[in-house]
């Protein structure tokens, strides 16, 4: 946060005492939280799941989505560096193209996400324990503990979470190398048999253009790299570490799910890669027996809780920063000693709880599809800025620039179009889930019209000039 910033968000806040400066995020942390925000259990189910549909064709899919994810990082390390501000897509936007695009952006691709997408991964980490101790546990307590606990990490500063992090992805990385790689060599056990189908390893879904169809589905394993901008002024030597990290992390990913989905697809035939609701329990338990249970629980634990701990670290600086420009509640601007926005940090994990406590996971899973359609908008909305912005602001010092523009933006905008268009993996699921992204968007847009209209009373449309 800058001093000017700071200062004012300490009067806000009322706050007399003046905070700590925490220690500075190195490049290790910083690429830390891209990679645990990214890798989830869902990424996860991605990858055995697209190994099974398309073998070789959903590697050259991967491909594919890291290069597109590598635009969408583009454009992020572009925008951040030029307004290194908590706000980050909204504070680019507002610059760009108005502040009422810029809180359905954010509003839409970022924190509702985060409420229906969190507990999504609770669910599921409840399902692993209760396999791993039946019946010895309470249903839901545990995740909701872990929620709680992090909260409280987050709460104490950016020192705190940065070794809560590095060593949640620290175990994270290492748990999903061990898997792939046992699984590629055998060193466990034996290449089995499959009784089943194999996975298609020929070239042809590739020539025919078949892979496409699969770029939506390995799109969901390279997401999220961009919440390390939030984080702007809480790292060293951000010009050169915030495109690194996010450049960095993206290739360490794809390499990671690459051997990830090339073990699995030794161990398990289509009908169980593509069928089973946890594949990679059952990858897993393939690979190492028994002791995969443990293993797969490790896996679970450690994603869910780098997920939980990179959002709470980095939306609520989001919604800090969009309160400084009057763009959210003000009660919103508020820190504590420790320079955390508290009050954003608990609104968010209170949120993230009643999700938690009204749905069941199949209902939330349909949400969170539907949801993470308007993440995709907010990859179109950023690719805009940097074009509008580099025809606005042509003088504005550009530490990053992107490299080939426009066009990795044009390409981003297209092909995060595709993706939305693509994004329900059950044709008879796509009307539903249209319809509830669709009131999603409505209802924040709404809200959003009348709030710039009548509390900032500025224009919908109206950028900043300063």
């Amino acid at each position: 946060m800058s001093n000017h910033t700071h200062v004012q968000s300490m009067d806000t806040a009322g706050l007399s005492m003046t905070p700590r400066s925490p220690l500075k995020m190195r490049l290790p942390t910083m690429m830390a939280v891209c990679i645990g925000l990214v890798i989830v259990q869902g990424a996860m189910i991605s990858a055995t799941q697209g190994i099974g549909m398309g073998g070789m064709s959903f590697i050259t899919a991967m491909v594919a989505a890291l290069a597109l994810s590598q635009f969408n990082a583009m454009s992020f390390a572009e925008l951040s560096l030029m307004f290194p501000q908590e706000g980050t897509l909204a504070t680019y936007t507002q610059k760009a193209i108005g502040h009422f695009p810029a809180i359905v952006a954010v509003f839409a691709g970022y924190v509702v996400v985060a409420i229906l997408a969190i507990p999504v991964e609770m669910f599921l980490v409840d399902a692993m324990l209760a396999q791993l101790f039946p019946g010895m546990l309470p249903d839901k307590v545990v995740p909701l503990l872990i929620l709680l606990g992090l909260t409280m990490t987050n709460l104490v500063g950016a020192d705190v979470f940065a070794r809560v992090q590095n060593i949640l992805a620290f175990v994270l990385v290492s748990a999903l190398i061990l898997v792939g790689l046992t699984a590629i060599t055998g060193l466990s056990q034996p290449h089995p048999d499959l009784a089943g189908k194999a996975v298609d390893w020929s070239f042809s879904g590739v020539w025919n253009g078949h892979f496409i169809g699969l770029i939506a589905l390995a799109m969901w394993m390279m997401v999220g790299v961009e919440f390390i901008c939030p984080m702007v002024n809480d790292v060293r030597q951000p010009r050169k570490n915030i495109p690194r990290a996010m450049h960095l992390s993206l290739f360490f990913i794809f390499l990671i799910f690459l051997a990830f989905a090339y073990g699995a697809s030794l161990y398990l035939d289509i009908d169980t890669l593509v069928g089973s609701p946890l594949p990679y329990l059952d990858y897993a338990h393939a690979v190492f027996g028994q002791s995969g249970l443990v293993i797969a629980t490790v896996m679970a634990l450690a994603a869910t809780c780098s997920t939980i701990n990179t959002v709470l670290a980095s939306v609520p600086k989001m919604l800090h920063g969009m309160a400084m420009q009057k763009q959210a509640f003000p009660q919103l601007k508020a820190i504590n000693r420790f320079n955390a926005p508290w009050a954003a940090i608990m609104m968010l994990s209170v949120c993230t709880a009643i999700s938690y406590f009204s749905f069941e996971i199949d209902a939330l899973i349909v949400l969170v599809i539907a949801a993470t359609t308007s993440w995709l908008l907010a990859y179109i909305v950023a690719h805009i800025d940097v074009i509008v912005l580099r025809r606005r602001l042509p003088q504005q010092e550009r530490p990053y620039r992107t490299p080939f523009y426009p066009w990795p933006q044009v390409i981003g905008i297209v092909s995060m179009l595709y993706v939305a268009l693509n994004n329900s993996p059950d044709p008879n699921m796509t009307r539903m889930v249209y319809t509830i992204t669709g009131g999603i968007l409505l209802v924040i847009s709404l809200i959003a019209a009348l709030w710039v209209k009548f509390y900032m009373k500025r224009g919908l449309f109206e950028p900043d000039v300063d």
